[in-house]
């Protein structure tokens, strides 16, 4: 299975430091500009299922990728979601203190588990097939992991997705999945 993993365009929130979590988040106007760039990049691209975080800043970017693959439809799945921050959703980065996170925040082994179980799940749908997964940088970065088997505790060693990046991933039955193209965004220059 081809696998295409985006993350949402920027959002207002992203410019203000708020950390977002299963809030919805609004694209800002760079971030539209960037859904809409993204979806040129992938134009061309045969896609044969679309999954998308089921809250507004994903889903947004995934139904402006939509708009040049109209056949597709759009699975909104809650697998695909940021990270469950608990009670630092809403807050300012700046003013969380990372070393002490409390225990309503979602742990790595957690997001692991969650994205391994939808790949799973999709690649048994789509075992020769392109999917496109639209996402958040913390769960995009759990799938990594899962693709490149690390464990839960490496996942913050993997770059942050950048807003639109494309990350190409060729996905195998026997694990020894294929790394194509890792957080690009030269649809952005």
């Amino acid at each position: 299975m081809k696998l295409i993993l985006t993350r949402h365009g920027e959002t207002i929130e992203n410019q203000k430091g708020i950390m977002q979590g299963h809030l919805p988040g609004h694209l800002s106007k760079q971030g539209v500009e960037q859904a809409k760039k993204l979806a040129l990049r992938l134009k061309h691209n045969e896609i044969d299922a679309i999954y998308s975080s089921d809250l507004k800043r994903a889903a947004d970017t995934a139904k402006e990728i939509a708009r040049y693959h109209k056949k597709i439809p759009i699975n909104f799945v809650q697998e695909l979601r940021e990270t469950d921050l608990g009670s630092l959703t809403g807050k300012c980065s700046r003013d969380i203190e990372w070393d002490d996170r409390p225990d309503d925040v979602e742990t790595a082994i957690s997001m692991q588990k969650r994205a391994k179980k939808l790949l799973d799940k999709v690649y048994g749908k789509y075992s020769d097939k392109t999917v496109l997964f639209v996402g958040h940088n913390g769960i995009n970065k759990a799938l990594i992991s899962v693709i490149l088997n690390k464990p839960a505790k490496d996942m913050d060693e993997i770059e942050s997705q950048h807003n639109t990046s494309i990350s190409i991933f060729e996905i195998k039955e026997d694990k020894k999945h294929i790394v194509h193209l890792m957080n690009c965004v030269k649809h952005l220059e």
